[in-house]
């Protein structure tokens, strides 16, 4: 194509949305803020903004990520691009969506109080502008696909954690309990947890005993497939 011919074209604007879920031990739940300009002011909202010419989509991401959480090296994924020609009222916008995994526990509450941001359990999400409610129903699906393969679901929780609460995790993200029996045998069976020898003893005189996930072993056992549930 003559380089010339790029002038002729529409210009268009790229914005980039960010899906944060997090996990308060019961709950799978979503990081709203309330939207400070027009259209829509006041409203909740995904966390966004438009993407510079001097970074990419990812960098953006990332960069908004910061802003909201004060976080870095969050675990993140791109989603899906969201390009109806009406989503957005105040001009043609297309936006690339990504979801991104913390632990609600690092999560840094001066940020949270600076942009007007709320967590919501993913049940009881409020109305959202343009087409963010869709955004998150997506997230959640692909989050549902993503953990039953992959590990990610470890950076919704501590570094070391109890098997009651990755069970209560698993169950939080399909919406659905399990069989405690099953799932701990499932789990061990992989030998990618290591177990420490301390217990968490908040729920009961026994206690769980606590774990961390050896990333070396999984590295190792991927090579030829895994699957958590």
């Amino acid at each position: 194509m003559d380089i010339s011919k790029y002038k002729s074209h529409d210009r268009l604007l790229v914005a980039v949305d960010c899906i944060i879920f997090g996990f308060d031990g019961k709950q799978l739940q979503a990081l709203l803020i309330k939207r400070g300009f027009e259209p829509e002011k006041g409203k909740w909202s995904l966390m966004g903004g438009f993407t510079n010419l001097n970074e990419s989509t990812d960098q953006a991401a990332v960069r908004v990520l910061h802003q909201l959480t004060g976080m870095n090296n969050i675990y993140m994924e791109q989603l899906y691009c969201f390009s109806d020609v009406n989503r957005d009222p105040a001009g043609r916008v297309i936006s690339i969506a990504y979801f991104a995994l913390i632990d609600i526990a690092d999560y840094n509450e001066q940020m949270q109080f600076e942009h007007e941001a709320r967590w919501f359990p993913l049940h009881q999400i409020p109305d959202l502008i343009f087409d963010h409610k869709e955004m998150v129903a997506k997230a959640k699906e692909r989050l549902q696909q993503k953990v039953a393969n992959h590990p990610i679901g470890f950076e919704l929780l501590p570094e070391k954690f109890t098997l009651p609460q990755l069970q209560s995790l698993y169950e939080a993200i399909y919406e659905s309990p399990l069989d405690k029996r099953n799932f701990t045998r499932k789990i061990l069976s992989l030998e990618i947890l290591n177990r420490l020898e301390e217990k968490n003893k908040t729920s009961s005189r026994k206690g769980a005993f606590y774990y961390v996930f050896d990333k070396k072993k999984y590295a190792k056992l991927s090579e030829i497939g895994v699957k958590f549930i």
